[in-house]
């Protein structure tokens, strides 16, 4: 999509109408008391699971790169649960969007909101270092709760309306959205003293990227989190999110990197793998298996996603 916006009232078209029943029973979801409701997203995920036989070759895959120590019947379990996760996140998606603040806040657990404040303080910018994990859409609201109006980078769909979709469902957590590829915008929110969050850990095939192993297998991730630090003059506050067993999250923010950026983009980045893949063994059916993580590598290096059929 570019060029201005549409609003969401534009798509009112006939090939827009299964979307929209889906939003309308989502909505309707989302009015149930909150375990039943994502109760109802571990059957839309068991649905996925069943029927999903290329994204489920895709999660095996993952699994079976990240966690050779396990047992097939213990990576096929993972993957169920993933999609179980996966289920919850539609739900936890339209809660984002409609929830009531004090339903948000009765349900979560959050820690290291003073590292934020401390560093805005001090009238610097903030960039909220975080990853796509499943229960990433609900904890941006729960953010918003709890700080100044911050800026969130997305990624465009294929689709204008998906795109769209995606960014009003953000903009109920982030006051601005902006496209990743914007870098002079995301500069300017952090020089004007702003938070910024940002996901850097999907696959990049791009200049400006490097392969650098995420539990040990080699992939390619973006070593921008260095230059928009030096180019915002940003303090860096690593955060995760995490669904507990008994329905409800804790986000916890950790304290900003020190000496960051150093003169080594790779190291910097080498830092944020390290804690990702700490908060992902924690709760490994959270993360978002569901990306090809491993794919364009440099040549060389091997086809992960060649010979999936086995694994449908």
């Amino acid at each position: 999509m570019t060029g201005e916006r549409k609003p969401l009232s534009s798509y009112w078209g006939p090939r827009y109408w299964p979307v929209w029943l889906g939003m309308g029973l989502l909505r309707l979801i989302c009015l149930l008391p909150h375990q039943l409701a994502l109760a109802m997203g571990r059957v839309i995920g068991r649905i996925a699971y069943a029927f999903g036989g290329p994204r489920r070759a895709i999660v095996r895959r993952n699994i079976e790169l990240c966690f050779p120590e396990l047992s097939s019947g213990e990576r096929d379990a993972l993957a169920y649960e993933h999609f179980k996760a996966l289920g919850m996140t539609l739900i936890e998606m339209g809660l984002g969007r409609w929830a009531s603040d004090r339903h948000l806040q009765s349900i979560t657990n959050l820690h290291g909101i003073e590292h934020v404040q401390k560093a805005l303080n001090s009238g610097r910018g903030v960039i909220l270092l975080s990853a796509h994990f499943t229960t990433l859409e609900i904890m941006g609201r729960v953010l918003s709760l709890n700080m100044p109006p911050f800026d969130a980078v997305f990624r465009r769909n294929r689709s204008e309306f998906m795109t769209e979709l995606q960014r009003t469902g953000r903009e109920r957590s982030a006051e601005t959205t902006i496209e990743k590829r914007d870098v002079k915008k995301v500069v300017r929110s952090l020089r004007n003293n702003r938070a910024v969050w940002y996901a850097p850990d999907q696959s990049y095939n791009r200049k400006g990227s490097e392969v650098i192993p995420f539990f040990g297998v080699p992939a390619m991730h973006t070593t921008a989190t260095s230059t928009l630090a030096r180019l915002g003059n940003a303090v860096v506050i690593p955060f995760f999110p995490r669904r507990l067993e008994d329905s409800t999250y804790e986000l916890i923010l950790l304290p900003a990197f020190e000496d960051f950026p150093s003169d080594d983009p790779i190291a910097d980045t080498k830092r944020y793998i390290d804690l990702l893949e700490q908060h992902v063994r924690s709760c490994p059916e959270q993360y978002f298996w569901i990306h090809r993580k491993f794919k364009d590598l440099p040549d060389g290096y091997p086809d992960y996603y060649a010979d999936l059929d086995a694994l449908k």
